[in-house]
């Protein structure tokens, strides 16, 4: 049964506990969108995700089918159980308008970066900007070249892609429909996502 159901605009921010049993759907409605994601246990939100404690527990620096997404104690806070697009990222961080300016010209500062759609959707939960970690990209392409360079480059979700991350933990979930059109994790174009809460069975 679905318990929420809405479609998340482009560029805007959102957040919601989702109890341990329920499922996240996250659906990429236009194609070749990032969204960004954190993680916090919505009981004591000093426990949140951990990037390095995700990757190192299942050997792999990208997020699959099965990946357990592990907090900063190495407590599993939610489950990949299912996805249609290949892989996920969780090394290439958040865009802001500091990045912006280094990555892309003074002339972007203006911009509006996930780092404040993350400030905006964590102020109700009394988090501010020393709470913000490595986050998940989910349907960003970022490769490792053999020489161990990122590349931020084209996507490879396509229209209605979706995984599915089912709560091991009572969790607050603050995304960002990433607003980046510097480069390709958008297309240059960025979409809406539709975002579905599903009741545990």
């Amino acid at each position: 049964m679905i318990v929420h159901d809405e479609v998340l605009a482009a560029r805007a921010p959102w957040a919601r506990v989702v109890r341990a049993g329920e499922t996240l759907r996250v659906v990429d409605l236009g194609g070749n969108q990032a969204v960004d994601c954190l993680l916090y246990d919505a009981a004591d939100p000093v426990h949140r995700y951990s990037a390095a404690d995700t990757i190192v527990g299942q050997r792999n620096i990208f997020l699959v089918e099965g990946t357990q997404l592990l907090s900063n104690e190495g407590v599993p806070m939610m489950t990949i159980t299912a996805t249609t697009c290949a892989y996920h990222d969780t090394i290439g961080g958040a865009c802001s308008r500091e990045s912006n300016t280094l990555r892309y010209g003074h002339h972007t500062a203006h911009q509006h970066a996930c780092v404040d759609n993350f400030l905006h959707a964590a102020a109700p939960f009394g988090l501010g900007k020393r709470d913000l970690v490595s986050n998940i990209n989910w349907f960003m392409n970022v490769p490792v070249g053999d020489d161990g360079m990122l590349g931020i480059v084209d996507g490879i979700s396509a229209p209605g892609l979706s995984l599915d991350v089912r709560a091991e933990i009572d969790v607050l979930v603050l995304i960002s429909n990433c607003p980046q059109i510097n480069n390709p994790c958008n297309g240059f174009d960025p979409t809406p996502v539709q975002l579905q809460v599903i009741a545990a069975p």
